[in-house]
């Protein structure tokens, strides 16, 4: 989402003001870091990373008149605050007003300084945004933002807003323009995407599921994926897209946290280990090759170790192909913030170390398994090592390189997986089959 919203900024900025994207900071009249909240540890990079911008108006160029901004969701979280530990900052926004930009920026160009703009407005801001110039052969749409579930350690309600949907027809069009300018890929976004509950102009209601089918309807759309979907809102009807929609990648990312109720009672995630069990269960069934992916926090308060290992019990039983996992990271504002028995740092960084063992452990016997299969992989580009290598991902978003010709590129491919690695897979491109 941060990514599609920095892509957005600039396209807006052209429009505006002719501003384009440069390679490094020092070329730049505007400097905006599109920030993210979700962690201390990212809030710590936001600041070392102004630290070092600063220097930017005391050296060689200390004459050059910079332009600094802050948006995102430290931006939405911080506010005018912000301008405290920052002072040489002209602008502050959250992800919602960034269509404020110009107007925004303008001001700066007038004299003013130390603007700020942090409340969620009532008006969508795609209304204000101008089509994408260009979008490559993937492209991301968001179709749902904001989340109602607040979750004891999550901040998103609280820098993204309440949940809401995009009007089918929105999305569609936007889609049908990307496809025009080549996108084959679409991904479609949101912080809890399958939440998604939209209208048509017959004021038809969409839940993801019925989205997707619209989606696949769309000339020039040959792979569909989306992210991020929350437990608690799954619905029969998204299990059977896998099984309907020959555009829907075999990737599911769908985080749990925990693999103890307890803990994920205290996180008030809405759902128990069992419930989420059920969901991957008729996942399986459905679409029997699909990846699976998911989140964990470790060290929430209160956890023990017998809460622990059933999270190690979980990640053996569902087998993820890859997994994100963090150190819990107390966020201000929200409700575990304030929780007592705290998980001592050195026990939590090493029941982390734990689990991401077996997470690779796992995602390399994963990666194994694929040996000998052949695989639709959209090629991406130039592989990074290997002369004459092309680097693609597979439907389960598995990245793999291969021996092929660079006309490929931005196209769909058949390899047969040949080797397996850590983190990737090697292939063998399959003539005749592109």
């Amino acid at each position: 989402m941060n990514a599609y919203d920095a892509g957005r900024m600039a396209d807006l900025l052209y429009k505006s003001h002719k501003l384009s994207m440069v390679e490094t900071p020092q070329q730049a009249d505007l400097i905006i870091l599109n920030t993210c909240h979700i962690r201390e540890k990212a809030d710590d990079k936001i600041f070392s990373e102004l630290g070092r911008l600063k220097k930017l108006t005391k050296g060689h160029n200390s004459n050059k008149r910079y332009i600094f901004g802050v948006g995102g969701c430290v931006g939405q979280a911080q506010g005018a605050e912000l301008f405290k530990r920052a002072p040489f900052v002209d602008l502050v926004f959250g992800p919602q007003n960034y269509h404020h930009l110009p107007h925004m920026l303008n001001q700066v160009l007038d004299g003013k300084r130390q603007l700020h703009d942090i409340e969620i407005p009532p008006e969508s801001k795609f209304d204000a945004l101008p089509s994408a110039p260009s979008s490559g052969f993937s492209a991301a749409v968001p179709v749902q933002e904001g989340c109602d579930r607040f979750c004891t350690y999550c901040v998103v309600p609280f820098t993204r807003g309440r949940e809401w949907s995009r009007p089918v027809a929105d999305i569609l069009q936007e889609i049908k323009n990307l496809t025009e300018k080549g996108a084959i890929e679409i991904e479609l976004l949101g912080q809890n995407v399958n939440a998604y509950l939209g209208h048509d102009p017959d004021g038809v209601e969409h839940d993801l599921a019925l989205l997707i089918k619209q989606v696949s309807l769309v000339n020039g759309v040959e792979r569909i994926r989306f992210i991020t979907s929350h437990p608690a809102d799954m619905n029969d009807d998204l299990i059977a897209a896998f099984g309907e929609v020959p555009q829907l990648n075999s990737y599911m990312h769908l985080p749990i946290q925990s693999g103890s109720d307890k803990i994920l009672t205290a996180m008030e995630r809405g759902h128990t280990v069992a419930e989420y069990l059920t969901w991957i269960n008729k996942l399986k069934t459905t679409c029997p090759q699909i990846t699976l992916a998911s989140d964990f926090i470790v060290g929430f308060p209160g956890e023990t170790e017998e809460d622990f290992q059933n999270t190690l019990n979980l990640i053996k039983e569902v087998r993820y192909g890859h997994a994100y996992s963090f150190l819990y990271s107390p966020r201000p504002g929200t409700a575990a913030a304030d929780m007592k028995n705290i998980v001592p740092q050195e026990v939590g960084e090493e029941r982390l170390s734990r689990l991401q063992e077996l997470i690779n452990t796992i995602q390399i016997e994963e990666n194994q398994a694929q040996v000998g299969r052949v695989e639709s992989v959209l090629v991406e580009g130039v592989a990074k090592k290997g002369e004459g290598m092309l680097a693609g991902r597979t439907s389960g978003f598995r990245r793999i390189n291969f021996l092929a010709p660079e006309e490929l590129i931005g196209t769909l491919a058949n390899v047969l997986v040949t080797e397996a690695r850590p983190n990737s897979l090697i292939g063998e491109f399959i003539r005749g089959n592109k």
